[in-house]
């Protein structure tokens, strides 16, 4: 299998309020030889909160790589040959949720209509599936359900979930880093100035912010983003915090339509450790009950892990996406 590098001019993300980049490069892991008349199933990798997929290309001498574990689950047979699309979907707020939002731009777009005309372009597909950890888990499994026309499988890896539990326990990170830079827009210039963005003192402040910023827009608002509290009073926003839940999955999947969604799934399939740090077991464990009252088809596994370091369950996760994706082409 090779890398081959796509150079992406988005006009989705032209102009963003971030102003982050517009022309970006996609990374996509493609077999030694393709022939163009025979389509071949494609799995889009949605990396974490703070990262970037590509990474998953790097070597780890204590883990694959993913081009690595591609080529051994192929020579094992356990998979046959795919197409991995790594996109690019990095702001300045170190993350998107990959949907579109007026405080950071319109990354849904991008993503879903930009960059996967951009890969059909030039490779044969015959069905493609989204695949995500953390934050990238919560974007394969929500578009899958505003999008069921555009995906025929998901594999959510500890996405985000249960709100109530997960995110809504460092918003006081951010009240305080509001209150000690003197409002937002002096935040987050000092964020941009640190060397160190991924110092505690940074992380979950901006992390939250991140969430406000794609969750609860508001352009009468600094930078255009809704926070969850009162700056003056401390007071919690309950109608900004009902906007945050609205795209919990465990709030999602009490929409008839979204059900629907997953139910024309060939797979979906979600894990997470049992020792995750944020507690997104109990979110995870949350949704297959709702999915089984449904009766929506689904796989959960967990098992005894944190949040980190997990990429060895793509094992999992690989085998099952490439059999529902090519399940019936032959």
């Amino acid at each position: 299998m090779r890398v081959e590098v796509i150079r992406i001019e988005s006009e989705a993300l032209r102009d963003n309020p971030l102003g982050d980049p517009h022309v970006r490069s996609l990374h996509v892991i493609v077999p030694d030889e393709v022939d163009p008349d025979v389509p071949l199933p494609c799995v889009w990798w949605l990396a974490g909160y703070a990262g970037v997929s590509r990474a998953m290309l790097q070597h780890d001498p204590w883990q694959e790589g993913l081009t690595e574990r591609l080529q051994r689950l192929l020579a094992e047979g356990r998979i046959g040959p795919m197409i991995v699309v790594l996109p690019d979907v990095f702001n300045g707020l170190g993350g998107c949720q990959y949907i579109g939002s007026s405080a950071v731009g319109d990354y849904e777009t991008y993503l879903l209509s930009e960059l996967r005309a951009a890969v059909e372009a030039r490779w044969p597909v015959s069905r493609h599936a989204l695949a995500g950890k953390s934050s990238g888990g919560y974007g394969a499994l929500v578009n899958t359900m505003r999008h069921p026309d555009l995906f025929a499988a998901v594999a959510c890896h500890s996405g985000d979930m249960h709100f109530r539990l997960s995110l809504f326990a460092h918003i006081r990170e951010l009240m305080d880093a509001v209150r000690d830079h003197g409002g937002v827009p002096r935040m987050l210039e000092r964020f941009r100035r640190s060397t160190k963005k991924r110092d505690r003192r940074w992380f979950g402040a901006i992390s939250t912010l991140a969430m406000a910023a794609v969750y609860s827009p508001d352009p009468a608002a600094p930078m255009g983003i809704g926070l969850p509290f009162d700056v003056h009073t401390g007071e919690l926003d309950d109608a900004v915090l009902e906007r945050w839940l609205a795209h919990d999955p465990l709030v999602m999947i009490e929409e008839p339509s979204y059900v629907s969604a997953l139910r024309q799934m060939r797979l979906v399939y979600f894990d997470c450790g049992r020792r995750d740090e944020h507690g997104l077991y109990w979110g995870a464990l949350a949704l297959s009950k709702r999915l089984e009252a449904h009766g929506v088809p689904h796989v959960f596994e967990s098992f005894d892990d944190g949040h980190r370091g997990t990429g060895y369950r793509l094992d999992a996760s690989l085998p099952r996406l490439y059999a529902a994706l090519t399940e019936s082409l032959t």
